[in-house]
């Protein structure tokens, strides 16, 4: 008995003076706090492209959430305990906020239905895919449907739209009445395909633009900001990746930004407020399962998106490249982490100590 108390004792002490990390961050808390922050970038983006968004964010979400479902009813594992982590749920709303906002709802069944099956479960569920689930499944509808996934509605006001909760819902699910849709390209891919006049001209000449980055882009890119420094606040993810992509795109832009003429490739400030720059740096590349580990690690993974994300929207076929340039970076994420590691806790640095050789 004097052994087992003794054994206690030390157990006892083990546990209390041991260099343990604490923390009350879970899965399921973690991932309800990016859920979460998800909001005001889903506002800014209802309110200035329309409902669509809306019903498509509702919509991925019921159908990732019923493939997480079914595959792990097939695996024989506990469907309640799989679904309440949120991941699945974190998965349909990023494909929902990426997705063009009168998609049809054929192309978010194949996306989330791709992104969960194949990118997540076939690598044998969370923890264990290398790449990011919801940009896998959005590079594959680009890809498949480019006509689709290329051209979003025009900001609220411009050329007779109006935002109409009945006309977005008979767009993504006809139901035997067919809608006509506006759309148009991009501010990004407007700029991308501008081959005759100078940036002042194109301003004037196309009603996208307004502001900095295109009528209402500026404000969805600044509310996924705000979102995602109060995630860095809550300790949630560090700030190395967003940083290290942010800057990256900033430096790109700036080295290559030729002034307002015909070939300009945009200003920095034009590249950090379009597109799906702020919802990448936040949302996607912060992933801790397909990204890097260390913080050296995330530095480099996030600069890595940066630059490829410029080097598409400046000279690729695409208007937006965070789900391709994430993607990339998902294969090289094993080989950054091999050489950026830390050293383990108590040891000192190699050689350190050690007698010199005569």
């Amino acid at each position: 008995m004097a052994l087992i108390n003794s054994r206690s004792s030390i157990s006892q002490r083990g546990r209390e003076t041991s260099p343990h990390a604490l923390g009350q961050n879970s899965t399921q808390r973690v991932m309800s706090l990016v859920i979460m922050a998800t909001i005001p970038g889903l506002m800014a983006q209802t309110l200035f492209f329309g409902w669509g968004t809306l019903i498509n964010v509702v919509w991925c979400s019921l159908i990732a959430m019923g493939c997480e479902a079914a595959v792990v009813s097939l695996r024989q594992r506990s469907v309640s305990f799989y679904l309440s982590d949120c991941s699945a749920l974190l998965t349909g709303v990023l494909l929902g906020l990426a997705l063009p906002p009168f998609a049809p709802w054929w192309l978010s069944l194949v996306a989330v239905s791709f992104g969960m099956v194949i990118g997540k479960h076939l690598y044998g569920g969370l923890g264990q895919n290398p790449f990011n689930p919801a940009m896998l499944g959005y590079v594959v509808v680009l890809i498949s449907f480019p006509q689709e996934m290329t051209t979003w509605l025009p900001p609220l006001g411009l050329e007779g739209h109006n935002n109409s909760l009945t006309d977005a819902l008979f767009t993504i699910f006809p139901l035997g009445q067919s809608v006509d849709a506006i759309s148009m390209a991009t501010p990004l891919d407007v700029l991308r395909e501008n081959k005759s006049l100078t940036i002042n001209e194109l301003w004037e000449a196309n009603p996208v633009f307004d502001g900095m980055a295109g009528r209402g882009w500026m404000w969805v890119n600044l509310a996924y900001l705000a979102s995602g420094v109060f995630l860095i606040w809550r300790k949630v993810f560090t700030w190395h990746g967003p940083v290290g992509m942010l800057a990256a795109i900033a430096i790109m832009a700036t080295l290559f930004w030729s002034g307002n003429g015909s070939d300009s490739h945009g200003s920095p400030l034009f590249h950090l407020l379009s597109g799906a720059t702020m919802l990448g740096a936040f949302f996607i590349i912060t992933d801790p399962v397909s990204g890097a580990t260390s913080n050296r690690g995330r530095l480099i993974f996030g600069a890595g998106v940066g630059v490829m994300v410029y080097v598409i929207r400046a000279w690729g076929g695409y208007p937006d490249g965070v789900a391709f340039a994430t993607l990339l970076m998902n294969m090289a994420a094993p080989t950054i982490d091999y050489y950026t590691q830390p050293r383990t806790y108590g040891h000192h640095k190699a050689n350190k100590g050690l007698p010199k050789k005569d």
